[in-house]
């Protein structure tokens, strides 16, 4: 994303400057967003990230106009579904009712979200996240200095720590109660770190008899735990004192022992609602909860706003000014694009500040709009803003009037095919999905091409040192392509690349193989010597292999492709002469794997067009056809087996065979929510 972008998306209400706690890394001296902190580290430096406060600039892709199209617009996208169901977990969609508890004393409301309004009558006592507004407000003076030394506590803590199931509850209380709108009941007010200030309203009831983590909670601090379901076929005991135990639910002592029940049932212990299968409940209880004015039904997302502030120097600069009279004010298009100044030194300051910050002479500045003074917003943006749209840069590069031409748009976009990592998946691809969107619906993006950047998606795998661990300059296991490419020739490392293994899967180095693609190349070379330029024919074996190796291209298989041409060139070994028309097409076939070889023996077979722009070979079907085909069988879009089955086998009989295989078998725990078959290539269960 440009400046002038972003000077659209603050014009269109999509951003806004607000204080709020954030992931920092100590190391970098810079905020993160949530998808850039993984296992509680900073991805970039490995550091253990805190939080801390301070005024950021945030982009709305959680407003309404998109967030539902990112979900729902997954749906067409011919991506694999492991990347889908991440950004789906991801955006975390949950339907369920905001409920009000009023604090009992004070005029004040605490708004829950919950799914589970059929547990209402349960709810034993509140808790709140350390950084939920209301803290200072409901804290008594005799708990006050014990919250402000569990808040201290919590802000030390990654979000990833706070929320580890494993980990002992901890928690205070705040000295408040809030009044539980369907009894009257008053509940204590407790802080648990294990409510994140990001996530619902960031506050919860909590009904232990039905929530492991408010089970564990209300153990350890001897807070009442009351069961309001019980599970079909059970009879309920009448009276319960504390612990949800067995007898609570009339079952023999250590059937459910220290257990809650999560599921479904029959309500009891709730009032005029008691007998009501828990279902049913949740709808009447709704309802009333609307006719009363204490709750409404809701939708909530797990993804948050998405944090756009970084303190560095490089990134783009963010083009706003802070007038004290005009407020904030975005830059006119004249003096766009916003550049960053020539300096010597670029640290971070360690302040919370980007280096910006203290190059007086480019912070201070004019108001655009009332000429006064005014300052630079001195953060940057993240460094994924300009990945979000660069490819529609490419359709018109050198348009110094705008984004891209739209009739260049129309001919290029969407990108018909993206190769990339999935750890990019709730990264790069989740944003550059709502920006090209945003820039769609903005009219950049024309309306024939439509609002999905990326048609079809692949992720390769990594390639591994050749000890089986990641490549890495400290390990010592990093392979320089410059060395490979000196010594063995640019084609023998491209086609070695693609023959390591199944592109999605991780692979090791193994110079041992990479020799032999070398001494394929060269045996390759060696052929030439005896084509027969007067045979122009193509026989039967080489339409097999053209068809083989076509659909290979297809689906990506590119190591079964080069194992094919290995195995066609196999044939012509003990042969005094090679048909030339056989070779034309092995040459062909051969250029995407290794095209500067291929071009130089197309030349030398005397003609005079160049190989790139000879057409693909085509093949007779009726020279084909075999009794057995080899199918691909995909988990979740990744080769986990190839199984030979007869020629025209039918889905039913694909999948026998596939859920006989012990490769398949251990995948397969539980029923296929979809099963994709394709005739005679592959079938693909979505688990």
């Amino acid at each position: 994303m440009d400046t002038m972008d972003f000077c659209a998306i603050i014009q269109k209400g999509l951003a806004y400057e607000a204080d709020a706690p954030i992931n920092w890394c100590p190391s970098c001296k810079t905020g993160l967003a949530n998808e850039e902190v993984v296992d509680g580290s900073c991805e970039r430096c490995g550091t253990a990230v805190t939080k801390k406060q301070i005024k950021q600039w945030l982009v709305k892709i959680t407003d309404e106009k998109y967030i539902e199209r990112l979900e729902n617009d997954l749906d067409g996208l011919d991506w694999p579904e492991s990347i889908k169901t991440l950004q789906r977990n991801w955006i975390g969609r949950s339907q369920g009712v905001e409920v009000e508890f009023a604090v009992d004393g004070l005029d004040s409301i605490i708004t829950v979200f919950t799914t589970r309004p059929d547990t209402l009558f349960g709810a034993t006592y509140m808790v709140l996240s350390p950084e939920h507004e209301l803290v200072d407000m409901v804290t008594t003076d005799a708990q006050r200095s014990a919250v402000e030394q569990y808040q201290k506590q919590a802000s030390a803590k990654s979000d990833l720590e706070r929320t580890d199931l494993a980990k002992e509850k901890s928690g205070v209380f705040t000295g408040a109660y809030a009044v539980n709108p369907v009894n009257a009941e008053k509940i204590p007010i407790w802080l648990a770190d294990y409510v994140l200030s990001s996530y619902g309203t960031g506050a919860i009831m909590a009904v232990p008899a039905h929530d492991e983590r408010d089970y564990e909670f209300a153990k350890k601090f001897k807070l009442p735990i009351r069961p309001v379901i019980k599970p079909d076929g059970i009879m309920p005991q009448k009276k319960f004192e504390g612990m949800a135990s067995a007898a609570a639910f009339g079952h023999q002592q250590g059937d459910i022992e220290s257990k809650c029940w999560t599921g479904d049932g029959t309500m009891i212990n709730s009032g005029e609602f008691s007998g009501l299968d828990s279902q049913a409940f949740k709808e009447k209880i709704t309802d009333w909860l609307q006719q009363k004015g204490k709750g409404k039904p809701a939708v909530n997302y797990k993804l948050r706003d998405w944090l756009f502030s970084r303190q560095r120097y490089w990134g783009e600069p963010i083009p706003i000014v802070h007038c004290d009279k005009c407020g904030q004010v975005a830059l006119p298009e004249d003096q766009l694009p916003l550049l960053l100044p020539d300096v010597e030194k670029y640290e971070p300051t360690g302040t919370g500040q980007s280096p910006l910050a203290a190059i007086d002479e480019w912070v201070n500045t004019k108001c655009p709009e009332c000429g006064g003074a005014a300052k630079r917003e001195t953060n940057t943006m993240p460094q994924w803003a300009g990945s979000n749209w660069y490819f529609l840069r490419y359709c018109d590069p050198k348009n110094d009037k705008q984004l891209a031409d739209p009739e260049k748009i129309k001919k290029w976009l969407p990108v018909d095919l993206y190769i990339g990592g999935a750890e990019h998946a709730v990264l790069h691809l989740l944003y550059a999905r709502f920006i090209y969107k945003f820039l769609f619906d903005i009219g950049t993006v024309p309306p024939e091409v439509g609002d999905e950047p990326f048609k079809k998606l692949k992720n390769q795998g990594l390639i591994m040192g050749e000890d089986g661990v990641k490549m890495s300059k400290s390990r010592g296991n990093v392979i320089n392509p410059d060395v490979i490419i000196d010594k063995y020739g640019a084609d023998t490392m491209r086609m070695y690349e693609m023959f390591m293994g199944p592109f999605e899967d991780k692979k090791p180095w193994s110079m041992d193989s990479i020799r032999g693609i070398r001494r394929f190349l060269e045996r390759l070379w060696e052929m030439q010597e005896k084509v027969d330029t007067k045979v122009k024919k193509i026989n039967s074996d080489s339409h097999k292999y053209i068809a083989s190796i076509t659909s290979g291209l297809e689906r990506f298989r590119f190591n079964t492709c080069i194992s094919d041409l290995m195995k066609w060139s196999n044939t012509w070994k003990e042969k005094e002469k090679i048909a030339q028309g056989d070779f034309e097409v092995f040459v062909k076939i051969i250029y995407p794997f290794a095209p500067h070889i291929a071009e130089e023996i197309w030349q030398n077979l005397g003609q005079s067009e160049i190989l790139a722009e000879k057409s693909w070979p085509e093949y007779d079907p009726d020279k084909v056809q075999s009794d057995r085909v080899t199918i691909v069988v995909q988990v979740n879009g990744k080769l986990r087996d190839n199984l030979e089955v007869d020629f025209d086998a039918t889905e039913e009989q694909v999948v026998g065979a596939a859920e006989s295989s012990e490769r398949i078998k251990k995948y397969l725990t539980k029923n296929p929510k979809k099963v994709v078959f394709v005739k005679n290539k592959l079938i693909n269960f979505v688990v």
